[in-house]
């Protein structure tokens, strides 16, 4: 099934030449079918080859899905026009008595300070806050996946003394979760990120008294020896927090390897992503069947499932 998206998106035409089915909102509106309702908080700089990135990996399920990109008011984006801004995001203002049966929140290239010093961290804790009780099931990704956890449940960063840049092998620790359905005994996924969050600091946390998440509402369902904790579950799958980016394209960690070279900024090759290791051989995709698979076991057993059919019951 498709992904209805706005009419005239970039994505549209891009994502057609890969032969993947999406249709705009004119053609969608025609059709007599409950589609499930996704927003996008996009924190990325380029969001354009954001949105692509994550409708790629989201059109492998057969459910129809209908897709909103959220904004926040307190910062504007610099690299991307502010047209499309105007044509396809809303403020978060905008959408707060709405309700979501998923919602994704991007990583964001402010890693390098504390969280309460990110300018519009007032802004993404109310959404934080929000999405409890307005959507179903939240993917937090990298650097979102961090703020989130700090602020939900305490769980601090830690700088690293080198950027974790590649593609890492994963280990599913719980493989009879539905997330892992169909997965193998590893998968790849690649991580760019200057912080990191630690075992034992999720391992200690718990919940407060009264609490219905149970004494420790933290699991690590996958972690890698290189890479460290990669997902962690909370609220019986209605939280994922995920430190890498499985929704990466092919040529992204390229993309941004040869951008910092550009600048002149000290960065390693990224780990296990080119052939023999050279750029100049291009990259190996090793995570993408996986990725798409976390997607749409995600959107099929934590969102569709779970989510009711009046959208208003959710809360």
């Amino acid at each position: 099934m498709p992904l209805t998206l706005p009419d005239r998106l970039p994505a549209i035409d891009l994502l057609k030449q890969e032969n993947i089915f999406v249709m705009d909102t004119s053609r969608a509106t025609s059709q007599d079918i409950r589609p499930l309702r996704i927003v996008v908080l996009n924190l990325m700089p380029i969001k354009i080859t954001t949105e692509t990135d994550l409708i790629r990996v989201l059109s492998n399920t057969p459910l129809q899905l209908d897709l909103t990109f959220m904004k926040i008011k307190s910062h504007t984006s610099k690299n991307t026009p502010i047209e499309h801004m105007q044509a396809f995001y809303k403020d978060f203002e905008l959408l707060r008595n709405d309700k979501f049966d998923g919602m994704i929140i991007t990583g964001a290239p402010v890693e390098h300070l504390e969280f309460e010093e990110v300018t519009y961290w007032d802004e993404m804790t109310d959404i934080f806050r929000w999405a409890r009780t307005h959507v179903t099931s939240t993917l937090y990704i990298c650097w979102a996946a961090q703020a989130g956890l700090y602020y939900h449940y305490g769980v601090p960063k830690y700088p690293l003394p080198a950027k974790m840049f590649g593609i890492f092998a994963q280990k599913p620790l719980d493989p009879s979760l539905p997330i892992f359905r169909g997965f193998d005994d590893l998968f790849f996924m690649p991580h760019s990120r200057h912080t990191e969050i630690r075992r034992q600091d999720i391992e200690a946390v718990t919940a407060p008294e009264g609490s219905h998440e149970g004494t420790h509402p933290l699991s690590i369902i996958a972690e890698s020896e290189e890479s460290g904790v990669s997902i962690v579950m909370a609220r019986g799958g209605r939280e994922f927090f995920i430190t890498g980016h499985a929704e990466y394209s092919p040529l992204t960690l390229d993309t941004e390897y040869r951008r910092d070279l550009g600048k002149g900024l000290p960065i390693d090759v990224p780990r296990h992503y080119y052939r023999a290791d050279n750029p100049d051989l291009g990259p190996v995709v090793t995570w993408r069947a996986h990725a798409n698979l976390l997607f749409t076991n995600w959107l099929n057993y934590y969102v569709y499932q779970e989510t009711p059919y009046n959208i208003e019951s959710i809360h």
